[in-house]
């Protein structure tokens, strides 16, 4: 209702203004000589100057501004040097210069000051205005992102509780948080942003110790599951060793400088040696510890070995590509061989929850690519081929382990 309020008079001082003060300088001489010789208004308002009332409506209208700007600041929380305060300081320096003005009767001047200081109320409210429109479309979208959060925080949990780790007060603080984002949510749908923000801020901190307590669980899951972590991290890690060797020995061939990529694959080496002379022993506690005070290593690696991936993905689909249809055929048949061997394990009873997904992630990605190639983007066509092939060979991979 302020904010209508606000709106509505700058709305109808600006159409009121305008219109009067024009219609009085247009017909300035006919209506001082009429109501003169009528003598039908009061001698006051006869020598009143039409700049005077204009001053006195822009001085009514900016001191009404001021009074619900201020209002509306005393609920909003801003730092001194925030724009919005700036434009609300000069707003309040404009307007004392034109009451300054208007009392000493310079009318001229105080219109221009009043003016001015309209200008600067109006930015303030917009600045504002334009604020709440942000934390409408902001909180919602960080509120919706924490329902994976959440999710991810119940597996954790259940995990620990059927290993037998004491969770402590965790569940209890995680039902806080949601509930605590649940409010911002509400407060958004009620238009109430002041005190969105303040929930929010105990939202954040709640899940600040819950993020706290989830990192202490994590960890003694991880000691809990020590032998099977560092059993898949060697089995992982030997066969990314191999493939970066390959990819350097190739890189070489023609002359390319892989002298980053060889640091990063020797310093990942060493990690890897220490935690399998470590594992070799049953020592899987001082493994995993190892693996841990290197996870910088190990994620550079890894994030060196992505980037590989991806160009060796690029590049085979720029080979592939010269025939596109016996390339569109040859990963249709790939796909469906892919899909049929899962099939298989799953009957086994191997857990293939993950190969699965990546699987239905290559087919999304390869029905993009053949959108695209018919709509005449190539291309752009091949970014999604790149990827289709990249989870196709982390398939390839399962099935091989597990077959």
């Amino acid at each position: 209702m302020r904010w209508l309020k606000a709106w509505l008079i700058i709305g109808l001082l600006v159409g009121a203004l305008i219109p009067a003060g024009l219609t009085m300088a247009a017909a300035n001489t006919t209506t001082n000589t009429t109501s003169t010789s009528n003598g039908n208004l009061p001698p006051e308002i006869e020598n009143t100057t039409q700049e005077q009332i204009v001053a006195e409506h822009i001085i009514t209208a900016i001191e009404k501004l001021s009074n619900i700007t201020g209002r509306i600041l005393s609920r909003v929380t801003l730092p001194d040097n925030s724009s919005i305060m700036e434009q609300y300081r000069m707003a309040e320096e404009y307007k004392e210069k034109a009451i300054n003005a208007y009392n000493e009767g310079d009318y001229c001047e105080a219109t221009t000051e009043g003016i001015i200081a309209m200008h600067h109320y109006r930015a303030v409210l917009q600045g504002i205005k334009s604020g709440r429109n942000e934390l409408r479309e902001r909180l919602p979208a960080e509120v919706e992102r924490m329902k994976g959060y959440f999710r991810m925080a119940e597996r954790i949990i259940t995990a620990a509780e059927r290993q037998g780790i004491d969770v402590g007060n965790t569940t209890q603080l995680l039902n806080q948080t949601e509930k605590a984002y649940r409010m911002v949510l509400e407060d958004v749908k009620a238009g109430n942003f002041d005190k969105a923000k303040t929930d929010l801020k105990t939202a954040r901190s709640l899940k600040a110790q819950l993020d706290t307590a989830l990192g202490r669980i994590r960890k003694e899951l991880a000691y809990h599951n020590a032998k099977g972590i560092v059993e898949a991290f060697l089995e992982k890690g030997g066969r990314a060793i191999n493939f970066t060797q390959h990819v350097i020995a190739r890189a070489n061939e023609t002359g390319r400088n892989t002298t980053e990529l060889q640091e990063r694959l020797e310093a990942f080496q060493t990690v890897y040696e220490q935690v399998k002379e470590l594992a070799g022993q049953g020592n899987y506690t001082g493994a995993l510890n190892t693996m841990m005070q290197n996870s910088k290593t190990i994620k550079d690696f890894y994030m060196a070995l992505g980037f590989l991936r991806k160009k060796a993905g690029e590049m085979e689909v720029q080979e592939r590509m010269r025939d596109a249809k016996a390339f569109l055929r040859e990963t249709g048949t790939h796909i469906e061989k892919d899909a049929r061997a899962l099939r298989e394990l799953h009957r086994k009873g191997v857990d293939t929850r993950k190969a699965e997904l990546q699987l239905k992630a290559a087919v999304q990605e390869f029905k993009l690519g053949i959108e695209l190639l018919r709509h005449g983007k190539p291309a752009e066509a091949k970014i999604h081929f790149a990827i289709t092939l990249d989870l196709l060979h982390q398939v390839d991979e399962f099935i091989l382990h597990h077959g």
